[in-house]
């Protein structure tokens, strides 16, 4: 028996980067899992089918900064595999944002980062809280940043999403705590994505010099972050709720 047997985990952002292998972690341990992006989840679902045989997994796109269309998909969902149980909130915008001084960010685009990064997160949160409240209780995981912690110059509008997410992870595990809803972050340090690696600016600017700045001295990758997840998803953390884990290789000392 798998930890994550029975259990029904929704990825947002799943389809891509980071989110792709945060989606084989949970099937490998044994979830069914919803791979959700506003781009077609196809490829990633024949993918992810590929690299764990016999996995249950269904992909929906949809905008998560969109309210009816948040709805529709976790109705969707729940249609379709039964309910949700685990909710990984991982859709941001990050990778495709150019390195900006405060001065030169435009307002359309300092609102569209925060409709992803926290309205998303948040229009998530509102629906599936009445699903897993009917199942008993589930685990919400809200992928945040270290840079919440140390800030990062050119990206005021990522850092300050990120910053906010950690708050609302902190009121939510409050409120949804009675319902047996555990709430917790998880802070990645720069990863080397396959969607970073596609952008030379921010490998220059913020990726070249973040080895030096860890106790463990080289490159984070995706599979870096891969036990925490599962380890957040599972009933090893029951007893844990509103915490922010940063995995970063020692680079935040909090």
């Amino acid at each position: 028996m798998k930890i994550l047997d029975g259990r029904v985990a929704l990825v947002t952002g799943g389809a891509k980067g980071i989110g792709v292998a945060y989606c084989e972690a949970l099937l490998a341990a044994g979830a069914t899992v919803v791979a959700a992006d506003i781009v077609d989840p196809a490829p990633c679902v024949e993918r992810l089918r590929a690299a764990v045989p016999g996995a249950k997994v269904l992909g929906l796109r949809f905008d998560v900064s969109v309210e009816a269309e948040v709805a529709k998909a976790v109705a969707a969902a729940c249609e379709s595999v039964g309910g949700i149980d685990i909710l990984v909130n991982n859709a941001a915008l990050f990778a495709t944002l150019p390195p900006a001084d405060v001065t030169d960010i435009d307002v359309d685009l300092w609102d569209r980062v925060m409709a992803v990064n926290v309205r998303g997160s948040f229009l998530m949160v509102k629906h599936v809280v009445p699903v897993m409240t009917r199942r008993g209780g589930g685990k919400i995981i809200n992928i945040t940043s270290g840079v919440a912690y140390k800030g990062l110059p050119g990206m005021v509008h990522y850092t300050a999403s990120k910053g906010a997410l950690m708050s609302m992870t902190r009121a939510l595990s409050r409120e949804l705590g009675p319902a047996r809803i555990c709430v917790n972050s998880l802070a990645p340090g720069a990863v080397m994505s396959d969607t970073i690696l596609e952008n030379t600016a921010h490998i220059q600017r913020y990726h070249q010099n973040a080895t030096q700045q860890r106790a463990i001295k080289r490159d984070m990758v995706p599979e870096d972050l891969l036990g925490a997840l599962v380890f957040l998803a599972s009933p090893a953390s029951d007893f844990v709720t509103g915490q922010t884990l940063a995995v970063d290789g020692g680079s935040v000392n909090t």
